[in-house]
């Protein structure tokens, strides 16, 4: 084998940065130090002795490269140690240490226990204020299933799960291994298990400014008011008919939104020309929303998600939607 020059590397990186490196222009234009003081809320036990633990911040940029590539604890060890822009990211030299698997899933674990990313979200939404990014135009209000594996349970079983009781001959290490929050939903004639992704973007940007994460089962129009975005500069709102009800309706007029909802027909009563005709135009906005659930799948190449629980699948999808945020924002800014 070739001994390494000692300006190898910087030839690796300059050819990796002129076919366009995005994590580059991710590190460089995110300014990651406000992510600190929040990132401190969490407890490292101080041991009298062995390796120091590894710097939060940069244990969360690994999250951030799992939730951007979709990678598993253990292919995100083996990228970092064999990828030179992961390493240039994480601002890891080749003869640094590279945190492994069970160290990546302990700080992921640790960041759902102390229960601090809506304020990490909530950080980065005023760093795009201060930035000239804040939400303008009016909402879009969607949701996506993300599905996970699906169980192998008796009906019985599948029964007691729903109705939340325990299930009798399960034995502790089997229990850890089901998905008791996961649920099925049909979406036209295709039936999905897992959970759902619900967000708010603004109109101008198509960023995330509000997100929420339940079971598939909970139908759209239940979340919609939890990820509804006060702080946009215009109160007009767009979503599809699955947010269309009475109640939603007089919540929007009541509190002084313009709703843009998607009308439906019912059986007996088909839609009208002008109703059609009006759907089709709130559509040409509405539509700007799969604009981000197609990044998303585009770069991770799948969305099944190989969580355990409503925490955990909340978290992991959280952070799907904070990359898509700072990866959109990196694009902007470099542009401008």
């Amino acid at each position: 084998m070739k001994q390494t020059g000692f300006f190898d590397v910087d030839f690796r990186l300059r050819k990796i940065d002129s076919n366009g490196d995005p994590l580059k222009r991710l590190n460089e234009l995110i300014d990651w130090e406000m992510f600190r003081p929040i990132l401190n809320k969490i407890r490292e036990k101080k041991k009298a002795t062995g390796r120091r633990p590894y710097d939060p911040v940069m244990m969360f940029k690994v999250l951030i490269l799992q939730s951007l590539y979709n990678l598993s604890d253990d292919v995100t060890e083996l990228q970092i140690l064999d990828r030179l822009s992961f390493m240039r990211f994480l601002d890891i030299g080749i003869g640094d240490r590279v945190p492994d698997s069970k160290t990546i899933w302990l700080f992921r674990e640790k960041l759902k226990e102390a229960g601090i990313f809506d304020e990490l979200f909530a950080q980065f939404d005023v760093f795009l204020n201060e930035n000239g990014f804040a939400a303008r135009r009016g909402q879009i209000i969607d949701a996506s299933i993300v599905s996970v594996p699906k169980q192998r349970n008796s009906r019985k079983e599948n029964e007691a799960i729903k109705s939340g009781e325990k299930i009798s001959g399960w034995s502790e290490a089997k229990r850890r291994q089901k998905d008791t929050d996961a649920r099925w939903t049909k979406k036209g004639w295709k039936s999905y298990y897992g959970y759902k992704n619900h967000i708010s973007i603004d109109v101008e940007h198509k960023l995330i400014r509000g997100h929420k994460v339940t079971a598939a089962s909970v139908h759209d129009s239940q979340v919609m008011l939890d990820v509804l975005d006060e702080y946009n500069s215009s109160g007009a709102v767009w979503a599809d008919s699955a947010y269309r009800s009475r109640s939603l309706l007089f919540y929007l007029y009541m509190h002084g939104y313009r709703e843009h909802i998607q009308r439906k027909g019912n059986r007996g009563k088909p839609l009208t020309k002008r109703e059609r005709q009006g759907n089709r135009s709130r559509s040409r906005i509405r539509s700007r929303v799969e604009h981000v659930f197609g990044v998303q799948r585009q770069r991770a190449r799948t969305l099944i998600l190989h969580t355990i629980g409503l925490a955990r699948a909340a978290l992991k999808i959280g952070l799907r939607n904070l990359a898509y945020n700072l990866d959109r924002y990196s694009l902007f800014a470099s542009r401008a």
